[in-house]
């Protein structure tokens, strides 16, 4: 009621003003400043504003510090400043053509990988689970393919690594959990297989937002590899890993986890590490049973992370 009669006065001292012909000059003004004017007056900051009215010069308020306190109406849009920041390039360095053609090379095999994702997807629709999960691990190869042109070449680039996560993204954390639906299909519940999947969803975009913005580690990850979860789920769909559907939900919905955990993984470089004879038996494993072998390296890998954790907190 009492913003309703100040407005109606407002409006008739603005009448009266106009038909004696006597218009003060606030009524000339553009919209933005009466408005301005009138949120001065309501507040009473205008009664800051002038040291006649028995405020205390040494308060030191000036116009600059009324305005930066006075409310904004959401109606009137701030000011459109101009933009001086120039744009990034691309390719950071010299602008070469072999350049440019190295740079291209590197980001068509980070396109590959995504066109393979969506093509698993389409073939796991069609119910073609295997040949799926075939183009995921081509995904894989070609993940790891682009890191390793782009830093034998040079041209490594900011660019490069967010287009490389977004890629990561569509054929790991949403093809993988579409193909291992496509294969759970009949053998477990709808609900159950759907709630693991996504979770892989979720973990995998969770996990690669940390990624970018976490400092590097060069001999550990942490959490499992949104790559390497996915190339685990890829060939256990491939192989056919003979266990119960109950058992690869629970194992699914653990890799999830897995990756979001802060335990730490080795890496493939220090996996090649290794003495010979460990490598010589998963080889010999695999010519015996290759699924159950294929079970043991994924489950002594998920081990090693909080074998790993508890030996860093014990030397610590």
């Amino acid at each position: 009621m009492r913003r309703s009669s100040t407005f109606a006065r407002q409006v008739l001292l603005v009448r009266v003003g106009r038909r004696d012909g006597d218009l003060h000059p606030t009524d000339l003004a553009p919209t933005e400043h009466r408005y301005a004017d009138r949120q001065r007056r309501r507040y009473g900051l205008d009664r800051l504003s002038r040291p006649t009215l028995g405020v205390d010069p040494t308060l030191g308020l000036d116009r600059a510090d009324i305005d930066a306190v006075m409310p904004v109406s959401p109606a009137m849009p701030p000011m459109a400043q101009a933009d001086d920041a120039r744009s990034i390039p691309l390719l950071p360095g010299e602008r070469t053509m072999a350049r440019r053609m190295k740079f291209a090379l590197v980001n068509a095999c980070t396109l590959a990988s995504l066109m393979l994702g969506m093509l698993a997807i389409f073939l796991a629709m069609q119910g073609e689970v295997r040949i799926a999960a075939l183009c995921l691990i081509a995904c894989v190869g070609f993940d790891g393919l682009d890191g390793a042109l782009a830093r034998r070449l040079g041209v490594a680039s900011p660019f490069g690594a967010q287009m490389d996560s977004l890629a990561d993204m569509c054929s790991f954390g949403l093809a993988a959990p579409v193909v291992v639906y496509a294969s759970l299909a009949g053998s477990v519940s709808t609900a159950a297989a759907a709630v693991a999947c996504a979770l892989v969803a979720a973990c995998a975009a969770v996990r690669l937002a940390r990624f970018n913005v976490s400092p590097k580690d060069g001999r550990f990850f942490c959490g499992v590899p949104t790559t390497m979860a996915a190339a685990v789920l890829a060939v256990t769909v491939a192989i056919g890993l003979p266990v119960p559907g109950a058992v690869l939900v629970a194992g699914v919905a653990l890799l999830a986890f897995a990756m979001v955990s802060s335990f730490p993984y080795a890496k493939l470089a220090r996996l090649v590490k290794l003495p010979p004879w460990l490598w010589l038996a998963p080889v010999i494993g695999a010519l015996v049973d290759i699924r159950l072998t294929f079970a043991l390296i994924v489950v002594g890998y998920l081990v090693s992370g909080p074998v790993l954790w508890l030996r860093q907190r014990r030397t610590a």
